[in-house]
């Protein structure tokens, strides 16, 4: 394995649209294809007014997500809070995180240890 790797983040292969998620965004996991052994790297962009579809959590994996562009808000156990550009977000594993775009959208990073099959997904998290 070479030194250092290089991916433009748009070129990695968007499997949002293969999962059924694709009317809500993009979902790009950046990982393998930059040939990280430890870190895991996701690029997700959200369309305005829309809303992951389903929250989840992790058993091992704190992540610090990133907002690169847009707005929106993210739903943290029972809690909603605001987000806006160039906001670092720090979550712990235990919880349950969905992210919901504003009305222009919202393009973010998350950053965390990769751990393979590591937590669970919940499609009735965020409900109104």
């Amino acid at each position: 394995m070479a030194a250092w790797t290089k991916k433009n983040l748009t070129d990695v292969k968007d499997v949002a649209a293969g999962a059924g998620f694709g009317e809500q965004g993009e979902a790009r996991f950046v990982t393998k294809e930059i040939d990280a052994d430890g870190t895991g790297l996701a690029y997700h962009v959200l369309r305005p007014g829309k809303r992951q579809g389903f929250g989840h959590r992790h058993d091992q994996a704190e992540e610090v997500h990133v907002v690169l562009s847009g707005s929106g808000r993210v739903k943290l156990d029972g809690e909603v809070i605001e987000l806006q550009a160039m906001d670092a977000l720090r979550v712990s594993p235990e919880v349950k995180r969905q992210f919901e775009a504003g009305p222009d959208g919202m393009a973010y990073l998350v950053f965390g240890p990769h751990h393979e099959s590591d937590g669970e997904l919940d499609k009735d998290f965020w409900t109104d």
